[in-house]
């Protein structure tokens, strides 16, 4: 009698840091989250806009760490689908594998309509498209969705370091003309008003320190994706080392840059609330403002090239996790099979497919433009991805302070409890009051139907669950 040994479709270890850091950072957008999210956190929080991020970059900290040690232990493309399904057990970890998968395949809709958006507002500001019809940025949408495709396909070391380059050089833009700013604030040769002050980490009477920390929500929004780099742990070299530094590293940064930059802003505004609060591009307006229309330009092409790359990185991460889904469920068919350059062709297809029919359905049925498929698939997406954080942070205090699994410190207890009461809060006030009118009374019906989905096809599938079980048992006896 002859031993029969299970093979498994596997990914191509072949990944550097760098191109994990790649990812985590285009799917995070920091050029285009600085250009569109600050407004929101403003209508809220008054002009402790760069304290509401402050507060937020703390929250993402505390939740970065519970990744840290998971990412530590497990070496999985499916990433919460396998923390989770590992600690928690593997019906939640299917859970939160489809319900991270949602985010994505929604946040490829809000970066792909951003991408067309804002690269449509530049060709028009550049007069090449002067007129555009309202449905002129959909057409960019699809060549963005399409491109992301023909880029996924590619084996993920492309696909990753043109994540890198392109969100990178946004960024060089970004910060060179966020020095101009400052220099012009502290020279006091700043247009209007506006001047040098540490005003805007002070909250007024009128916000208070609960407007601040509701104003937070949209700085915690602004880092989703910071853990994204998770996804490659079957492809990045020395896993175990490079996929922590490239998650708490990419959190690091992003704090850093979100602070600073949203503090340049409200200082280089002034008292000008209007305008900072109607401003499409906020690095945009400024780069016009303080060092030239032609740089203003160059910042909002930047911004929808960045929101081009983010729209790579939603369905590269999610192709894995479909991937990873549909392995442990099929085996090396359908979704779970890879090509022969080692990408999961199939499961690429199909997120960018759902995206595609999502931003179809929002336009014919409910007469969505380009800006609402932005915002309504951002605020569901989102409400999903406070779950999941939910989940995986309650996976890491399981496996570090019950199982003891890893030595740690007990007082390091203090981080992903802290991480719980960022996460409970933020889930709190997005829901509490709940929206009574408006398309905002949806988004937490559609993303609590797709983790209700998520349930009732684990409850329906007892022997995929089964399955999953046995596969991560096999993770947990090998990490």
């Amino acid at each position: 009698m002859s031993d029969t040994v299970e093979t498994r479709p596997a990914l191509r270890r072949s990944l550097t840091v760098w191109q994990a850091v790649g990812l985590s950072v285009a799917l995070m957008a920091p050029s285009m989250a600085a250009n569109i999210n600050p407004q929101q956190t403003a209508s809220a929080a008054g002009r402790a806009v760069p304290l509401a991020f402050l507060l937020s970059a703390v929250g993402v900290l505390l939740v970065a760490y519970g990744f840290v040690k998971l990412c530590q232990h497990y070496q999985h493309a499916g990433s919460v689908y396998a923390f989770v399904g590992a600690t928690l057990g593997p019906r939640a970890g299917v859970v939160s594998g489809i319900g991270l998968l949602g985010t994505y395949t929604f946040y490829a809709v809000v970066t792909s309509s951003a991408a067309g958006t804002l690269g449509t507002a530049f060709l028009t500001q550049v007069g090449i498209w002067p007129n555009p019809p309202s449905w002129g940025p959909f057409v960019l949408t699809a060549v963005a969705l399409v491109g992301a495709w023909l880029l996924s396909v590619a084996p993920a070391r492309r696909g990753t370091s043109t994540l890198l380059a392109v969100e990178g050089a946004t960024i060089a833009v970004i910060l060179l003309v966020t020095v101009v700013i400052l220099v012009r604030l502290i020279a006091g040769s700043a247009p209007g008003d506006a001047r040098f002050t540490l005003d805007v980490f002070t909250f007024t009477p009128d916000a208070g320190l609960s407007g601040v920390f509701l104003g937070a929500v949209f700085g915690f929004l602004s880092f989703a994706g910071f853990e994204a780099a998770a996804t490659l742990g079957e492809e990045t070299h020395d896993p175990k080392r490079n996929i922590p530094r490239a998650i708490l590293g990419t959190a690091v940064f992003g704090g850093v840059y979100f602070v600073v930059v949203t503090a340049v802003e409200m200082m280089a505004f002034g008292s000008d609330a209007t305008a900072f609060h109607a401003s499409p591009s906020l690095l945009g307006d400024l780069g016009s403002r303080y060092a030239g229309a032609w740089v203003g330009d160059v910042i909002s092409v930047g911004a929808a090239i960045s929101a081009f790359g983010c729209c790579l990185a939603c369905v590269v991460g999610g192709s894995r996790l479909l991937f990873a889904l549909g392995r442990d469920a099929v085996g090396g068919r359908g979704i779970g099979r890879t090509s022969k350059q080692g990408t999961p062709v199939v499961a690429v297809s199909a997120v960018t497919a759902a995206a595609a029919l999502i931003i179809v359905v929002c336009a014919l049925f409910f007469g969505a433009t380009a800006s609402d498929t932005f915002a309504w698939s951002g605020s569901i997406g989102t409400l999903i991805l406070l779950v999941i954080y939910l989940l995986t942070t309650a996976g890491a205090i399981l496996l570090l302070f019950v199982k003891r699994r890893m030595r740690v410190p007990v007082w390091h207890l203090v981080f992903p409890i802290g991480a719980l009461a960022v996460l409970g809060y933020t889930v709190y006030v997005n829901v509490v009051p709940y929206p009574a009118e408006g398309p905002a009374r949806w988004f937490p019906v559609v993303a609590g139907a797709v983790l209700v989905l998520a349930v009732i096809l684990v409850l329906s599938a007892p022997r995929f669950a089964r399955r999953v079980g046995t596969r991560l048992t096999d993770l947990d006896g090998g990490a």
